[in-house]
């Protein structure tokens, strides 16, 4: 199928599935029709193991999307998708360089969507082209610039519209044209440019060829002092961290803090320091085992002390998780507390990969391919847990339950907010539970949101 062909349709498949609809159920089924047709358009040859398994990340963040319909779904289907898209277009480009790739993208279509022989092709269907951008899309898109300058203005021009009771609205029916061809162009017909092509090969994982060590970092040092410049550097640095975590580990576990805002602006302070040492101590070793380094036979020394401080930094992220755990045992889950463990956790799995990198030899490019792919599998695994419902759960076992909190700060545990409400006699809640689930319930099928269709009213009223 041709370029033009599979923007028309994503053109079509937008103004099908958005047309006087909200953000729901209608995104989880673009992103698994883009997927499956991503899948289809790709050559044999490249459909490798990570095609397949983004194949199957793909199809699993659209379902996440349509179930919870929130924040975290949406960046792992636009993530996933996309990845999909350049992995089976450009397999042997390095994942980080498709973030450069989607901005450029992003920025320049107003510039490439004129080149109609590079996207449409030559002969007499590029008249059709340019006369669909020229009567219609260019139009079109001022049309909708202009309408929403003067509705701004004018309240009845703009009531014009709103009080309209015809069923079409070709002013909705305008953007959606807009936007599906915005993303059907990006998405189908992305440009690589030649520096993006040039860069490559200085993101492999491994070195190549043979590797002197006969460059100092800086003209003024030679190998010698620079070698003994960082092993006096991780020495000392060592020491120092030796004495922070005895320090950090006596404030959290014999020092009591009675208030809730002192543990809280504690585990904060303390997180924060936490993870601001553990990108600086990944940067220095970084800026020590950059090329020659890595292969010196006589920075052995170096090497044991580098792996000594990662070691003692992951023993500084474990402690950080112990300060948020009590934090968290003391006060309860939240979205945030979470989050800490997160960053810990991508702090953790940072400092493996710098510890692999000292050990099998590989390039500083290594940690950040790595990394990449660790972000994406976190975005993952959030947006396919009911984070909320984990929250609520957890906390409505405490004495101190603060039901009016998970109830609008909370999401996705209406289910046991409403158990909650039964067992407590709280008629308020429930009615407010009932009402929200309800005007989920009502939405036409493109515009729901699945979890909520999983939950029946009746059935807890009978309880």
């Amino acid at each position: 199928m041709k370029k033009q062909h599979l923007i028309f349709i994503t053109v079509l498949a937008v103004i099908i599935l958005f047309y006087k609809e909200y953000i729901a159920l209608n995104l989880g089924i673009f992103g698994v029709f883009l997927s499956i047709l991503t899948f289809t358009q790709t050559k044999p040859e490249f459909k490798n193991k990570t095609f397949l398994t983004l194949f199957v990340t793909s199809i699993f963040s659209s379902l996440a999307f349509a179930w919870f319909g929130d924040t975290i779904s949406f960046v792992a289907v636009f993530v996933s998708v996309f990845l999909l898209r350049f992995k089976g277009t450009y397999p042997k480009l390095k994942p980080f360089l498709y973030i450069e790739v989607l901005l450029l993208n992003l920025f320049t279509f107003l510039v490439r969507v004129f080149n109609i022989e590079q996207w449409y092709g030559k002969s007499k269907e590029r008249s059709f082209a340019k006369k669909l951008i020229a009567i219609i899309l260019i139009p079109a898109f001022f049309i909708t610039i202009f309408f929403f300058i003067y509705a701004q203005g004018s309240d009845h021009f703009a009531n014009l519209f709103k009080d309209s009771e015809l069923e079409f609205q070709p002013l909705t029916f305008v953007v959606l044209t807009i936007i599906g061809f915005y993303i059907g162009f990006i998405f189908w017909n992305f440009g690589v440019e030649r520096f993006i092509f040039k860069q490559n090969h200085y993101l492999n994982d491994d070195f190549s060829g043979l590797v002197k060590i006969d460059k100092p970092t800086f003209s003024f040092l030679d190998i010698d002092s620079e070698r003994t410049s960082g092993l006096i550097s991780f020495s000392a640095l060592n020491i120092l961290l030796l004495v922070f975590i005895g320090t950090y580990n006596y404030e959290q576990f014999f020092e009591v803090t009675r208030s809730a805002n002192g543990l809280s602006a504690e585990t904060h302070e303390r997180v924060n320091a936490v993870i601001v040492s553990i990108i600086m101590a990944i940067l220095v070793i970084l800026f020590y085992f950059k090329r020659g380094f890595n292969f010196d036979d006589k920075a052995r020394c170096l090497k044991i002390s580098a792996m000594i401080w990662i070691v003692l930094n992951a023993v500084l992220v474990i402690s950080a998780s112990f300060k948020n755990s009590e934090y968290i045992i003391s006060y309860g889950l939240t979205y945030k507390r979470l989050g800490v463990y997160a960053f810990l956790a991508m702090a953790l799995v940072g400092l493996i990969f710098t510890f692999i990198k000292i050990q099998k030899k590989k390039t500083n490019a290594f940690l950040f391919n790595k990394m990449f792919w660790a972000c994406y599998g976190l975005i993952l695994v959030c947006s396919y847990i009911n984070w909320g419902g984990i929250i609520t759960s957890n906390n409505i076992e405490r004495k101190d339950f603060a039901d009016k909190y998970h109830l609008v700060s909370i999401n996705y545990n209406e289910r046991i907010l409403l158990d909650y409400a039964e067992k407590t006699e709280n008629p308020e809640i429930k009615n407010l539970l009932k009402e929200r689930i309800e005007s989920y319930q009502k939405e036409t099928f493109l515009s729901k949101i699945l979890y909520y269709e999983t939950i029946n009213i009746e059935k807890q009223k009978s309880k």
